[in-house]
């Protein structure tokens, strides 16, 4: 099952873009809820790259690192990588008339529901889009 998720980002292109592929950015948004943080992130945006973004509750009382490997990187267009479960995940960037659209589209896991895993995507969507929003 595929699941998408989208969010307007009232910022211009290469903003959101730079906010989405910077590790000193990605570790500003990259969490679901504030009980966690993004400590590390680590990528190579390329084809063939790999990312690695470490995902922390900030009691220290679980973690996990979210990796993948990308497969296709069009800039300030798209990007789509396999996780590490090779799972499919395509990023689309579109310019709207206010900023651009942020597109997410991947294949659900079944260890959780699809409106969790769908609830989970949004929070940390929502949260770059308030991170990018919030840079001048």
């Amino acid at each position: 099952m595929k699941i998408s998720i989208a969010t307007e980002i009232e910022a211009p292109l290469d903003r959101v873009w730079n906010a989405w592929v910077t590790p000193e950015d990605i570790t500003k948004w990259n969490f679901a809820i504030s009980d966690w943080c993004c400590p590390r992130a680590e990528i190579k945006l390329e084809e063939g790259g790999q990312f690695s973004y470490r995902m922390e509750a900030r009691d220290g009382s679980a973690g996990f690192d979210f990796e993948g490997i990308f497969t296709k990187v069009s800039p300030q267009k798209s990007i789509h990588f396999h996780l590490g479960d090779d799972r499919e995940v395509k990023v689309e960037f579109t310019e709207t008339g206010d900023g651009v659209r942020v597109t997410e589209t991947f294949e659900a896991e079944d260890e959780n529901s699809a409106e969790q895993q769908r609830q989970g995507w949004l929070s940390i969507l929502n949260n770059f889009k308030s991170h990018v929003e919030s840079k001048e």
